[in-house]
C-alpha cells in the first residue's frame, strides 16, 4: 500500500512558476513509476507527465512539453511537477499517481488526493 500527498499548489498569475511536490509512504517508492495528472471542471483526467522508478526516462503531453519538469528524489520518497509559465488553461487539480508500470493513462495503482492549481490572466 502507497499512500501520496500533493502539496505546492495555489493561485499564480499567467507566466508565473510553481512547483507541485508529492510525498510517498513505503520503502519500495524507487521501483514504481509516478505519473501527475490533472483534471478540469467538467473535463476528464488528462495524464500531464510520468517518470520511471530508476533510469528516470520521462514522459509530458505536448501541452506541457518544454513548460513542465517532473523529477524524483527516491532518498526523500518524493517527486516533483516543476511547472513553468503558466497559461489559465493549465488550471485544475493536479494529482499525483503511483504504479508498477509507467502509463500516460490513468491505469495506476494509487493516487493523491489531488492540489489545486488555479492561474489568472
Amino acid at each position: 500500500q502507497v499512500q501520496l500527498v500533493e502539496s505546492g499548489g495555489g493561485l499564480v498569475q499567467a507566466g508565473g512558476s510553481l512547483r507541485l511536490s508529492c510525498a510517498a509512504s513505503g520503502r519500495t517508492f524507487s521501483s514504481y513509476a509516478m505519473g501527475w495528472f490533472r483534471q478540469a471542471p467538467g473535463k476528464e483526467r488528462e495524464f500531464v507527465a510520468a517518470i520511471i522508478g530508476t533510469a528516470g526516462n520521462t514522459y509530458y503531453a505536448d501541452s506541457v512539453k518544454g513548460r513542465f519538469t517532473i523529477s524524483r528524489d527516491n532518498a526523500k520518497n518524493t517527486v516533483y511537477l516543476k511547472m513553468n509559465s503558466l497559461q489559465p488553461e493549465d488550471s485544475a487539480v493536479y494529482y499525483c499517481a503511483a504504479g508498477w508500470v509507467v502509463a500516460t493513462t490513468p491505469a495506476y495503482d494509487y493516487w493523491g488526493q489531488g492540489t489545486q492549481v488555479t492561474v489568472s490572466s
